[in-house]
């Protein structure tokens, strides 16, 4: 599915210079990666839809082993190179200057875990995690870290999506990593969105009105039973945001295009670019200058309080992940319920959606709302094929 203007397309679809800047490096050896050699040498990683929405920001749906897969690729340098040829050199001497030749494995390692504490936050386990990333250096399993490997695994780290995949690998309701070259890297392939008016042009989007596009929901949705077992699994990710081995989570773009699902409409986080480590958010907010709430926003809608008498943005979020989530499945669920359910329904979502503060200061309360509405949720559809 393509969220695009058409008359941007070429400046947004731009592939084949990513592939190219890839493979130029590859080839030269500054760059490393489980999926190099198929990517450039065999030519098995078939490029097809483009999706991207940035034109630093590649992002491709593609074929891999018989397998659908997302191709993500970080061309900024490139692109704003315009493709010279000193493009490549341009990218390694900024991408992927780290870590320097001469670095132990020891220091290493001290390197990775240094920015993963000063990244998020300052965790017991974030050893554990540590051994991920070094897992994944080690593509070829020769128990040792090359100089290739090591810049590639450091320049993906810089790119919060491609550390969140990580630390939430093994959660149900992300996207599984399937394999890298240099900052290029792999995923499952994109589930369906439950946006259905991206199906439009972009263009005509905004004529529309948001009843007209409400309706388009119900018509070509999922039944009511299917979205909310869809509903469940949104509310079991925020669970996982929550306080999880690495840390929490912030949602900072709540909308129906990054709520997937799979075939058999399991819950799929359709897009984590816009999910932040509550100390980047922290980190952020920390003594920022401000004259209203909104000059206190991260990313989208991760939004704080402003000291009007101190003009400096409070740390606790005026809104945690569970009300902003709630607010969205107002609309997504209260339409077309069950009469019997609809009230019951609706009371809680509105309990839900005033949920206000830093969420570890509403845990219980936090938790108590999330279990109430899984709870009504599942037990109007678990005794059905839905199920």
């Amino acid at each position: 599915m393509m969220y695009l203007h058409y008359s941007s397309y070429s400046e947004l679809c731009r592939g084949h210079i990513c592939r190219l800047v890839i493979c130029d490096q590859y080839h030269k050896g500054i760059i490393s990666g489980s999926i190099c050699q198929d990517l450039c040498d065999l030519h098995t990683v078939e490029w097809r839809t483009c999706l991207s929405v940035a034109p630093g920001q590649q992002v491709y749906s593609g074929l891999w082993q018989d397998k659908e897969v997302i191709i993500k690729c970080g061309i900024e340098e490139a692109l704003g190179a315009k493709a010279r040829p000193d493009v490549a050199p341009r990218r390694e001497l900024v991408l992927f200057d780290k870590p320097p030749r001469g670095t132990s494995m020891k220091e290493f390692r001290e390197m990775t875990l240094g920015f993963l504490k000063a990244t998020l936050g300052d965790l017991p386990s974030l050893p554990a995690l540590v051994g991920q990333v070094l897992a994944m250096a080690d593509f070829n399993k020769d128990s040792r870290v090359s100089l290739a490997e090591a810049k590639s695994v450091w320049a993906l780290l810089q790119r919060t999506e491609f550390l969140l995949l990580l630390a939430l690998q093994g959660k149900e309701h992300t996207a599984r990593l399937l394999g890298h070259c240099g900052d290029l890297y792999l995923t499952e392939g994109r589930p369906h969105s439950s946006a259905h008016g991206t199906a439009l042009p972009a263009p005509l989007r905004p004529l529309l009105p948001a009843a007209l596009l409400r309706a388009l929901q119900q018509w070509v949705g999922p039944a009511w039973p299917w979205r909310a077992k869809v509903a469940v699994g949104l509310l079991e990710f925020v669970e996982e945001l929550f306080h999880g081995a690495y840390g929490t989570f912030y949602m900072c773009e709540t909308t129906l295009a990054n709520v997937g699902y799979t075939a058999s409409y399991s819950f799929k986080m359709a897009d984590l670019q816009q999910v932040a480590p509550e100390a980047a958010v922290r980190r952020f907010l920390q003594g920022r200058r401000c004259e209203r709430s909104q000059d206190c926003t991260y990313g989208h809608d991760c939004r704080a309080p402003c000291d009007r008498l101190m003009r400096q943005c409070k740390g606790d979020l005026i809104q945690p992940n569970l009300a902003k989530v709630c607010e969205l499945l107002r609309g997504y669920l209260l339409p077309g319920a069950p009469a019997a359910l609809r009230p019951e329904l609706g009371r809680q979502l509105r309990t839900c959606t005033t949920l206000s503060g830093l969420a570890s200061q509403v845990e219980a309360h936090h938790a108590l709302v999330l279990s109430h509405l899984k709870t009504l949720l599942w037990k109007e559809i678990s005794h059905t094929k839905y199920s």
